[in-house]
């Protein structure tokens, strides 16, 4: 469908442009929202004969609209939120939120002038778009926190999703540490550092105790062995003597 826009709009033109669309986007929003004309005879005549003014009401209309664009532009508005860990809100923002926190800081924004995409799901800071006027855009901000001390921390300039990623892998980091075992110890040893004062060197002296028992139990055990081994020594020495003299006995009875 051809039609003549009455105000610019976004990909399409600028006021007096006939352009080329298709039905649905004409009948569904275009005409309804008086944006445009159909481009026939009739109409294209009404433009021409009305063209001066409606620029110059055009003109005005923007030049109202920056004036509220300077004092919007760069307004925060802060939207407190229940959040996971992960940042994940459990709900949404919305354009109806933007509105209300625009309007409670004295801007006068409505839904249709909040240009957002899509609902804003996660906390952060994020950047949101208020069309003033077809001509005048200007961007202002949302900074969705779980708390307002999160929320200064953001207006600051503070990732706070990075912030909460870094203090956990710190707390992992700090944990390991202390759960580090010295590779050095015996198993079944105690680090030192988990000692209480005197008590290491009590269970040095103790342990030193305890080896010198083992030594002297271990040497005792050698001395009687070594003594055993003598005793059999001498008792197997005793025999073999007592079988040399029995056998020297018959010797001198064949002799007589």
């Amino acid at each position: 469908m051809d039609i003549i826009l009455l105000e610019r709009v976004e990909k399409l033109g600028t006021i007096g442009d006939i352009v080329t669309v298709k039905d649905g986007y004409a009948r569904n929003f275009l005409l309804p929202q008086k944006k445009a004309l159909r481009a026939n005879e009739a109409n294209k005549k009404v433009f021409e004969a009305n063209r001066e003014r409606l620029e110059k009401e055009n003109a005005e209309k923007r030049t109202l609209a920056e004036s509220a664009g300077d004092k919007v532009t760069g307004a925060e508005v802060v939207l407190i939120r229940a959040a996971s860990n992960t940042g994940q809100l459990y709900g949404s923002v919305n354009v109806r939120d933007m509105v209300a926190g625009l309007n409670e800081q004295g801007h006068d924004v409505n839904k249709k002038q909040v240009i957002m995409g899509a609902p804003i799901k996660t906390i952060g800071m994020h950047e949101v778009t208020i069309a003033l006027h077809p001509e005048v855009h200007v961007t202002v901000k949302a900074n969705v926190a779980r708390s307002d001390d999160e929320a200064e921390l953001q207006s600051q300039g503070i990732d706070v999703l990075a912030q909460l990623f870094e203090d956990e892998q710190k707390e992992i980091e700090e944990a390991a540490e202390a759960n580090r075992v010295d590779p050095n110890l015996e198993p079944g040893e105690i680090p030192a550092e988990l000692l209480e004062e005197g008590v290491a060197e009590k269970i040095e002296a103790e342990a030193a105790a305890e080896a010198e028992a083992e030594a002297e139990a271990a040497a005792k055990a050698e001395a009687k062995a070594e003594a055993k081994a003598e005793a059999k020594a001498a008792e197997a020495a005793a025999e073999a003597s007592e079988d040399g003299a029995s056998e020297e006995a018959p010797a001198e009875e064949a002799e007589d």
